[in-house]
């Protein structure tokens, strides 16, 4: 039987990938309708559906209030974890990593869409150099590309329709020899959700 769980509400050992260090996280969202399927068939990004956006009282502000605190999971690529934030909203993925003067060695931001599409980045009022990955819907990296930080000439676009783009410090990939064609794991299977 399959199992949701609100993720403010499931119990810790629910989020830890128990053949892996890392250990998915999340901030105290009272409204974000953030859920953590758990069940035999569990199948990573094949079983990520993206049904609503909800955003929440936390995340209402302007763009100005960026960065904003997001829930994070647990990616692996090629054995190398990642802690990543998930940016589902449009006003997250409009934020994104942009006001940070720093980011965490082995982490990053998932950006989520709700369909597949071309998808376009660049790096205004972002800080820090970082490298994205433009994702299918399988998870399977379609292209990466690096981004200098705080430009706002350059537009940095997925080669194919994507569901997801997953930004890094950059030389991250390189540094683990992820290239494209590569396949990401999602730690957890994610359903973000919002009533109608």
């Amino acid at each position: 039987m399959t199992r949701w769980w609100p993720v403010w509400m499931a119990p810790t050992g629910l989020l830890k990938n128990e053949n892996s260090s890392c250990v998915n996280t999340v901030s105290s969202y009272r409204s974000l309708s953030l859920m953590i399927e758990y069940g035999r068939n569990a199948g990573g990004f094949r079983r990520i559906l993206l049904l609503a956006l909800l955003i929440s009282s936390n995340l209402t502000g302007t763009i100005g209030a960026c960065p904003l605190e997001l829930p994070t999971i647990c990616l692996s690529i090629k054995g190398h974890d990642l802690v990543v934030e998930l940016a589902a909203t449009p006003q997250s993925r409009a934020c994104g990593l942009s006001r940070r003067s720093a980011l965490d060695e082995n982490h990053g931001m998932l950006f989520v869409y709700s369909r597949p599409g071309p998808r376009t980045f660049w790096m205004k009022d972002t800080w820090i150099p970082l490298s994205i990955a433009f994702l299918d819907e399988s998870g399977n990296i379609i292209n990466i590309e690096k981004m200098p930080p705080d430009q706002t000439g350059k537009r940095y676009h997925s080669r194919q329709p994507a569901l997801y783009a997953l930004e890094v410090n950059q030389g991250w990939f390189g540094l683990h020899g992820i290239k494209a064609g590569d396949k990401v794991k999602i730690n957890a299977d994610i359903i973000i959700g919002s009533p109608d």
